[in-house]
Formats: structure tokens, sequence, C-alpha cells
């Protein structure tokens, strides 16, 4: 297989290892393919695989190809050995069950969060046809906030706002935060596709951070932009855990009109506190 799909599936499992938020085999990521790219590789796709459940129901993804990384498969190892890591599996006619067409030559089955991915694939194309990518990673600074901010998606979503000023342009909608939960069930599929019927990010507390786009640069750039906000949050709080300075709710309304952006104003309380993490 060479096409610009493999080679784009490639790059972000290369760029997010390289900025470290894939240690072991930690992370996956899930692309919903398109009726040309499927063409593009019919020849090499086996069809007579064995059907295996998927642990869940999709039926808006019926009989659907999809790209997906392998369980317990390292994003290292993608770019070396693509076809040991890597599959394709199609989806059965009522979105059940799902059986692997190409990849992973050397045995194994799709990532071990397939549920979450799917049940999250599903909702965002009824949301926008356009999305296609799900992908989840381990960035550390997001993750070490679900520790110290309360699990509260306006809190959580305001103190990422208030440290980049591209951010509620990028993610207008907020992050919605999942507690902890068992990876990998229906459970867990079920409470994040509840925030992904209208928000890009989910943060999973003490875990990592569950994105959509409508392509890979869109996914990898949106997780990119929300883990260098938590970056620069970690360091203010080690410094205080009170803001001098920082930006108003007015001055978010501002970006509104010269972003074509609309912002959510339950995230733009009047803060009756300077201490981050408080209202």
């Amino acid at each position: 297989m060479n096409t610009k799909l493999k080679r784009d599936f490639i790059k972000i499992c290369s760029d997010g290892y390289k900025q470290g938020w894939h240690e072991r085999n930690g992370g996956n990521l899930s692309y919903r393919m398109k009726d040309e790219e499927v063409k593009e590789v019919k020849a090499e796709l086996n069809e007579d695989s064995e059907w295996k459940e998927i642990g869940t129901e999709v039926p808006s993804l019926a009989n659907e190809y999809f790209m997906v990384t392998g369980s317990g498969k390292y994003f290292r190892n993608v770019e070396l050995d693509f076809e040991d890591n890597v599959c394709i599996i199609k989806l059965n006619e009522d979105g059940t069950k799902y059986k692997i067409v190409y990849g992973l030559v050397n045995g194994g089955r799709p990532t071990s969060e397939l549920p979450s991915h799917l049940m999250n694939l599903e909702v965002i194309k009824n949301r926008n046809e356009d999305l296609r990518v799900v992908y989840h990673a381990h960035p550390c600074n997001v993750v070490a906030l679900s520790f110290v901010l309360p699990l509260d998606e306006e809190i959580f979503t305001r103190e990422i706002w208030e440290m980049e000023t591209e951010c509620p342009i990028v993610f207008p909608k907020g992050i919605g935060v999942v507690p902890w939960m068992v990876p990998g069930g229906k459970d867990i599929g079920i409470k994040t596709s509840e925030i992904m019927k209208e928000k890009d990010v989910a943060l999973w507390a003490h875990h990592g951070m569950f994105v959509c786009g409508r392509d890979f640069d869109e996914a990898f750039g949106l997780m990119h932009t929300v883990e260098k906000s938590a970056e620069i949050l970690v360091k203010v709080m080690s410094i205080t855990n009170e803001k001098l300075n920082t930006i108003r709710p007015q001055d978010f309304r501002d970006l509104q009109e010269p972003f074509n952006v609309t912002l959510d104003e339950k995230f733009l309380y009047e803060k009756s506190s300077k201490k981050i993490g408080e209202k």
C-alpha cells in the first residue's frame, strides 16, 4: 500500500510519539475512510476474514471501513512497520461486528478502545459528515492538571482558555471532562460520546485526551493546542496560585466577530476569586 492516507496516518503517529504523548503502547488513532480511499486499496483487502463482535452498536457506521491502530502496538513502530501495527477494518450491515481486511500481518486486533472510537466516530459523523478522525493520546500537562483542577468542564475550559488567546478560537465549544473510568469499554465510550455530540475535546481524567477532527492535521493541532496551554498553566501554577493578569470575559467576547466563532457563555462567568481553579 502506497497512498496519501497511509503517509498521513504514519505522520500523525510519528509526530505524537515525538511529542512524548505515546509511551509504550499508549494512545490510539482511528479514521473513517472515504469511498475513494477504499476503492484505491480495494485490491489489497481481504474480505473473507472472520467477523468479530465490537462490544457496542454503531448502526450509522454500517458497512464502512476504518484505519485503526492495533491493540498493544507502539506508535513509535507505525512508521517502521505499518502493516504490523495498523489495520483496516470493515463493519457489518448493522454495525455490531467488524472484520480485519488489511494489516496486523503478525496477528493481533484493533485498539482495545475500539468501542469508544467507533461510538465517537458515529456521533461526530451524525454531527458533521466531514469529521473523520478520532485521536487519543496521553499529554503530560493536561493529565497533570486533572489532579489539581476541579473536574468541572466550566472551570477546566476557562483556565485553559485564559492561557492562550488562540484557545477559544481553536475549540470554541470548550473541553468536556470525563471523571476517571476504566478505559476501553462501552461505558467510557458512552460518556465520551455524550461530550462529542457538541464538543471536539474530551479530557479523560488521570489518563489522557480524546479529540476529533476533519483530518489528521486538525486533530493533531487541536491536541497540541490544548496541551501547550496546559503546559503554560502548569508553569503559572508552579509560581503562584493566583493570577495578577488574565484574559477577561469581555475580552473573549471581543474575539467572536473577527474570528467568526461563537463562544458558550457558560464559560464566560465573572470570577469572584483570583485563585486558579476557583470561580
